[in-house]
């Protein structure tokens, strides 16, 4: 390691509990190289440390597995997507399932890596805890689309917003995992509709 390594390194360094910005925003930028080069299956911590010039208790104190740290590199392709806000709940929940989930897996490596999450929380209690968190979180903004909708007349009152966003994300799931996703983007309307039709009450604006 050269004089310029070394000092690059000493100012990333760990600040105990709370992530230093500069040691994040490395390690985010190793592991999201070696996703693109090696996919979830060669993906691990020790290859991020090294390609971080970061210690792995570093690593492990900030993100308890492999599946939290793919998580974060995951969500920082998905902050510049805002949810849709058209004025109607048809063209949001298409939005919605054409931005944020099949157009958006379909178009990155995002697609595989998040396949492979979900796989991956199947037989590890650690990535299955990562990946509920991480669904609550998204689930907590999504649910807003269908309020919204009720807010305007759309749907009644009573409707069960985290339900209709449950059937909407099951759908995007079922594709994800299958493959399918090409056959998904042709269909995003068709599915919204039948949802859409299923809610009692739903007077299309």
């Amino acid at each position: 390691m050269t004089i310029d390594e070394t000092d690059s390194a000493e100012a990333r360094r760990s600040i105990g509990a709370r992530r230093n910005p500069a040691s994040q925003e490395a390690i985010l930028d190793a592991a999201a190289e070696l996703l693109a080069e090696v996919g979830i299956a060669g993906f691990s911590i020790e290859a991020v440390a090294r390609r971080a010039r970061a210690g792995k208790p570093t690593i492990y104190r900030w993100w308890p597995n492999r599946t939290a740290l793919t998580l974060d590199v995951y969500k920082r392709f998905k902050t510049a997507r805002a949810f849709p806000d058209t004025g109607n709940l048809r063209d949001d929940l298409i939005g919605f399932l054409d931005r944020q989930l099949i157009g958006f897996w379909r178009g990155s490596l995002c697609g595989l890596v998040y396949r492979a999450v979900i796989a991956e929380a199947q037989t590890d209690d650690g990535a299955a805890a990562a990946l509920l968190a991480y669904q609550a979180e998204r689930k907590s903004v999504a649910v807003t689309l269908i309020e919204r909708a009720k807010a305007r007349g759309e749907v009644p009152a009573e409707t069960d917003s985290v339900l209709i966003i449950d059937l909407v994300v099951s759908y995007a799931w079922h594709r994800l995992l299958l493959g399918q996703l090409d056959a998904a983007s042709q269909e995003i309307e068709t599915v919204v509709d039948t949802i859409l039709r299923g809610i009692k009450g739903y007077r299309p604006l």
